[in-house]
């Protein structure tokens, strides 16, 4: 992509997700995802009612009398985003392709992490991670990630969710909040989900066309697997090709909904042909 071309989309998609992150995000986003933890503020002496278990005993023993550790609501969140950029979402039916959904979602998350304060960082993954951004605050930075969005071409097209959750567990060591954008076409991520959500406030965004969960009649045709790149011809003509397919599917989609939900993973559907805005108030609302 020539470089004005690219500033260009990158100024296009910074206009419409800041002013979405600041007009509709900003009192929704801040109520769904404030801070959860507690830090350490400050000590003071001993007063009557207050939780023996957090007197400090070594300033208590320097001073011979009672004080007490003092915490305060950690505000500041670190927001990571864990963006598919695998081949399956090279594909949509409708008003836009899934990768071009995944860059106005990770960019209005984006502005509506630094309006609050947060820090950002992000992971691009396929069958590995193919690069780390870490967390920063910032418009600078903000610009660079979706700089990055819109040009990244990725080395591999298959997905492995696994791989890009341990190496959030392993390099973020602090609670943080933690989107994972993709459409989920992966039925082997149950473990490292599991040891992801324990520590981080995980969100699942699932990316989904209207196009994916059938297969027209359209007699004998070529199809590619994007992930593979491989090409099969397909009789779609037969009803036992086309309901099999949309079995697999409607399996799939079961299968990470029940998941989802058994680890207590907060998640969204967004499709190509609809406002995420609907789906994303939706979302923060449930959780404010």
């Amino acid at each position: 992509m020539e470089s004005s071309e690219l500033l260009k989309k990158v100024r296009k998609i910074e206009i419409r997700t800041k002013a979405l992150s600041q007009q509709v995000f900003a009192g929704q986003y801040h109520s769904a995802f404030k801070g959860r933890g507690m830090s350490f503020s400050e000590v003071r002496q001993y007063q009557y009612g207050d939780d023996g278990r957090f007197i400090d005993w070594n300033v208590t023993d320097r001073f011979h009398q009672p004080y007490v550790k003092i915490f305060e609501e950690e505000r500041e969140l670190t927001v990571m985003l864990l963006i598919d950029v695998s081949g399956s979402n090279v594909f949509g039916t409708h008003k836009q392709f899934k990768s071009e959904l995944i860059t106005e979602l990770a960019a209005v998350l984006s502005f509506s992490a630094i309006n609050n304060n947060d820090k950002v960082g992000v992971i691009f993954f396929s069958d590995r991670v193919e690069k780390f951004i870490p967390p920063k605050k910032g418009k600078t930075h903000i610009l660079r990630i979706i700089r990055e969005l819109v040009s990244y071409e990725p080395s591999q097209v298959h997905t492995d969710i696994s791989e890009a959750l341990r190496y959030l567990t392993n390099a973020i060591k602090k609670k943080c909040t933690a989107f994972v954008i993709s459409d989920f076409v992966d039925d082997n991520f149950e473990q490292a989900l599991k040891i992801a959500a324990n520590k981080h406030d995980v969100v699942a965004l699932n990316i989904m066309d209207r196009g994916e969960d059938k297969i027209a009649n359209l007699g004998v045709i070529p199809i590619k697997d994007p992930e593979t790149g491989k090409y099969a011809l397909a009789d779609t003509s037969s009803r036992s090709v086309r309901e099999a397919y949309s079995n697999w599917w409607l399996k799939l989609r079961k299968n990470n909904k029940d998941l989802f939900r058994r680890l207590g993973v907060d998640v969204a559907d967004l499709y190509t042909d609809k406002d995420y805005v609907v789906g994303l108030t939706e979302l923060f609302q449930r959780r404010g």
